[in-house]
């Protein structure tokens, strides 16, 4: 078996993050379910309905493993921890021991992941490796797709709670009005919001009045 590894929700400042292992005999065939990187999909509801298919055809013929860490997690392990490449680090570990022996894996992220080659000489650790390996790319679309259902259940809560939501929880002008609007109704932050985002606790300064 020959295996990648991704994630997706680094960089947003609402809900978890996710990290996939996608493992499979022939990444070929992979190619041809139409397998890409999750990014090429681009955004918007036609995005995340073809991320959904693909996931789905991804688990019915791979073995997939993925672990979700919460916005608690991250801001512990940012705020006053080692920092959220160790954290996903230590996701990877349990992944690869999870999912048991392997020929080889490749795990997008040189720096992030090249630590761990130590320990597994069998992984190799590149920058842009879900776009040059089909597995790398199906944990990619895995990681995705379950944080698109995550975001699209949370936007659901909001919105039945009178706080409607865009933007996918990245820190663009959309969300930060979300969190601004909830700030100033309830004097703090929104439910699974990321006090650590940029290695500093978000406070109402930081938003719009």
């Amino acid at each position: 078996m020959i295996a990648g590894i991704d994630e997706a929700g680094r960089g947003p400042i609402i809900g978890p993050l996710f990290l996939a292992l996608c493992a499979c005999p022939s990444p070929d065939a992979l190619v041809s379910l139409g397998v890409a990187d999750s990014k090429s999909f681009g955004s918007g509801p036609h995005a995340r309905r073809a991320r959904a298919r693909l996931c789905r055809e991804i688990l019915a013929s791979c073995r997939v493993h993925w672990i979700q860490v919460e916005a608690r997690v991250i801001d512990a392990f940012v705020l006053s921890g080692p920092g959220l490449n160790e954290l996903e680090r230590q996701a990877a570990i349990r992944l690869l021991r999870d999912c048991g022996p392997l020929r080889s894996v490749h795990a997008d992220g040189r720096t992030l992941f090249s630590p761990l080659q130590s320990r597994f000489p069998h992984l190799q650790a590149q920058d842009k490796a879900d776009r040059d390996h089909p597995v790398v790319a199906a944990a990619s679309i895995v990681a995705k797709a379950l944080r698109d259902e995550w975001m699209e259940r949370y936007e659901r809560r909001m919105a039945a709670a009178g706080f409607p939501l865009s933007g996918g929880g990245y820190p663009n002008a959309a969300t930060m009005d979300f969190v601004a609007r909830w700030e100033r109704a309830f004097g703090c932050l929104p439910p699974h919001t990321r006090k650590s985002w940029h290695r500093r606790p978000l406070t109402g300064d930081l938003f719009p009045s």
